[in-house]
């Protein structure tokens, strides 16, 4: 990977995603916001944790709470197995395990390779959403993985750390 501060002299003109599998759609999120990618292990469960969170881990010291998006976005009942991985995140000043089907790769799109999100309805969320990253035959949807932790329904991260 390029060094952070070529990262972000580029920012302004194309940005880099990470684009994973959740169910048949592919998602992509801030290349700068994911801090490793790791294989699913089952983690520690939670009482009274919402049935998203997994649970927790224990990375290196830091006890990580484990987030399964495919049951977060209701894309049916989720099967872990060897393509499944957990893409470590850093939001705020928080870690987070994000748990999905499979990673493909790291994309560049360049501005006029995404398009707004549209507009569905006061029936769905798509707060989280910043656009539809287009490349060949391929879409993603992009995330904006800060937005979608620290929401209240996650209940992860206090939106008063990303200010910080």
């Amino acid at each position: 990977m390029s060094n952070v501060s070529e990262l972000h002299a580029t920012s302004s003109s194309a940005g880099e995603y990470l684009a994973f599998t959740l169910g048949q759609e592919e998602y992509g999120i801030d290349i700068q916001k994911v801090s490793e990618i790791r294989s699913y292990e089952t983690p520690t469960r939670i009482a009274n944790a919402p049935g998203f969170v997994k649970g927790v881990v224990n990375l290196r010291g830091i006890i990580v709470p484990i987030v399964d998006m495919r049951i977060k976005f209701n894309l049916g009942t989720p099967t872990y197995d060897q393509f499944t991985v957990v893409i470590i995140l850093n939001i705020g000043h928080r870690v987070v395990g994000m748990v999905v089907d499979r990673v493909s790769d790291v994309t560049t799109l360049l501005p006029e390779q995404i398009k707004p999100a549209p507009e569905i309805g006061s029936a769905l969320n798509t707060d989280h959403i910043v656009g539809l990253g287009t490349i060949e035959d391929r879409m993603l949807i992009l995330v904006d993985i800060d937005k979608l932790m620290s929401s209240a329904d996650m209940g992860l991260i206090e939106s008063t750390a990303l200010a910080a």
